[in-house]
């Protein structure tokens, strides 16, 4: 899918699920503007997109629990000498952490997880927003998880996560419904948890690379194709 010339900013894209969504939006010609809490990760893989030499990519830091750090790494986007205008935005960071009871772990990791799925999310997204509503284009991509739809029980993850992707799929829902008189798209996927490689086959885990296939395909329909959400089916059990 030809997605060339796209400007896309994605959180969370030094490692994992984030790197491979910055490679894949790149090899489509797009310019990346990536961010991770640690800056130096986030320039090697600018550094490889670069070398690749289809799309150009730009690292900043950005940690989502520090409300000063978002508003930095929002204000670095929108410097009038790098761009005027942002066709995407992909809310991809967060911090996962698994335990069954609360006091599993401490009380600066909950407030940490809760900020950044919660607070840094909102925020991020509030002083991009100029830049969507400059585009032709906008579409906010939300990577949200299972633990945030009403009544998931599957997952390990730690309450603490299940509250925040509680609070992103909120924002994620209002906003679709303020923002679409605009033409704004507000994607969300929610996807149970899953691996990075796999043979991709129905009695396997969800790979990293299907979930990614679904959003560059969302976001490369025509405007008059509105995705809203993504659900999975969920057929294994977790850890099986």
């Amino acid at each position: 899918m030809d997605l060339d010339g796209l400007r896309v900013a994605i959180t969370g894209a030094a490692r994992g699920t984030g790197r491979l969504l910055a490679e894949a939006f790149a090899e489509r010609g797009a310019q990346i503007f990536l961010s991770a809490r640690d800056v130096v990760a986030a320039r090697r893989v600018a550094d490889a997109i670069n070398r690749q030499g289809a799309g150009r990519a730009d690292a900043f830091h950005c940690d989502l629990a520090v409300p000063d750090s978002v508003r930095g790494f929002a204000a670095a986007v929108a410097d009038a000498d790098r761009t005027s205008y942002l066709d995407v935005l992909i809310n991809n960071g967060a911090s996962y952490i698994d335990g069954d009871d609360l006091a599993d772990v401490s009380d600066d990791t909950i407030e940490s997880v809760m900020a950044a799925g919660g607070t840094g999310t909102v925020l991020l997204t509030k002083h991009l927003l100029p830049l969507l509503r400059a585009s032709s284009r906008p579409d906010v991509v939300n990577m949200i998880s299972t633990c945030g739809e009403v009544g998931h029980r599957r997952s390990g993850a730690h309450p603490a996560f299940y509250a925040a992707k509680h609070a992103h799929a909120g924002l994620a829902e209002i906003l679709s419904h303020r923002l679409r008189p605009e033409g704004i798209r507000l994607i969300s996927l929610f996807p149970p948890d899953f691996v990075q490689n796999g043979p991709r086959q129905a009695d396997s885990d969800l790979t990293a690379q299907s979930v990614i296939d679904c959003v560059v395909f969302a976001v490369g329909q025509p405007r008059d194709c509105f995705i809203r959400e993504f659900h999975f089916e969920q057929v294994r059990t977790p850890h099986s």
